[in-house]
Parts: structure tokens; sequence; C-alpha cells
């Protein structure tokens, strides 16, 4: 796929705010200038955590739909002078598109990256939309008990996303 440039039009699309106070000469004058930076910008690094917050804020905060909230990070993806883990972000954007939390796909995409088999999480509904896909995810329970037996001698990690706890566990 052919890489884009960015344009007005498509900062205005990711900055449209419908609680905004601001006029439209206002918000015209933001976008523009936002356009002029990221557009004359060598290299536009979009890290992991940005990608979750961006999607966190427009599903949970703006309503936007899944489909418009994929598209505006595809677009993103194609821009010329942007770079970011893009095999994380199709991950996250599989599980939104599943009903779950763009951020438990990418916990789980890093997860197995780094070697891990297994994705055992205190979140009820992340567990189910990952298992949904064919991910291997356990449910922690409250007293800390696990649906599997993990044995000391395995290696894991544990990362905290929020409220939110992880033990990808091999």
């Amino acid at each position: 796929m052919q890489k884009q440039e960015v344009t007005a039009d498509f900062i205005a699309c990711l900055a449209q705010d419908p609680k905004t106070t601001l006029t439209i000469d206002e918000m015209n004058a933001i976008t523009t200038q936002a356009a002029k930076i990221l557009q004359e910008a060598e290299l536009i690094a979009v890290p992991l955590p940005v990608l979750c917050e961006f999607v966190w804020v427009l599903n949970r905060g703006y309503k936007i739909s899944i489909a418009d909230i994929a598209s505006a990070i595809h677009q993103l993806r194609n821009t010329v002078n942007v770079v970011m883990d893009e095999p994380a972000a199709e991950a996250g954007l599989q599980v939104l598109n599943a009903g779950g939390d763009f951020a438990d796909g990418v916990i789980a995409y890093e997860g197995e990256f780094l070697g891990a088999d297994n994705l055992v999480s205190f979140d009820k509904k992340a567990v189910s939309v990952l298992q949904s896909l064919g991910k291997s995810a356990q449910l922690i329970f409250s007293d800390g008990s696990c649906e599997v037996t993990i044995e000391i001698s395995h290696s894991y990690t544990y990362t905290v996303l929020y409220e939110k706890h992880y033990l990808s566990c091999r």
C-alpha cells in the first residue's frame, strides 16, 4: 500500500471534537498549524501507548465508531512520515473489532512477541475476547487462584496498564 501525505483535512478529521467550544476559524487555524508541523516533520513516531490513548479517547470520550477509529489508524499508519509498531496496532484493532479493548490486543501481542505462550489477567472481558480469537488466555481470580497451574520455574512478565494487571506466562 502506498503511503499518503498528511493533509489539513486528515488532521481536521482527527482533531474534530463534537463538544468543542472553538469557533470554526479557531479550529481551522489549529488544524492548519498541526498539519504544517506534521507535514514538515521528517519522522512522526507513534508509540503504542499513544495509540492506546488515541483509541480510548476517540471511543470512550467522543463515542467514535470502531470502524471510524480503525480507518483513522489505517490512515495514520499509511502516512509517509509516520512510523509505528504496525503488527501490534493490527493486533489491537483485531481485539477492538471483536468487542474488546485495543490496549488488551496490544498487550497480548507484546506478550507473544516477548515469548509468552499464555496471557493471565484479572480482566474477564479481555480473557473472553482473546479466547474467542483463538489466543491462549486465562482468568486469574480475585483470591489469586487461576484456571491453570503456573509453575514457579516458568518465566513471566508483568505489565500494569491503567488499573488492569496482566501476567504473561510461558
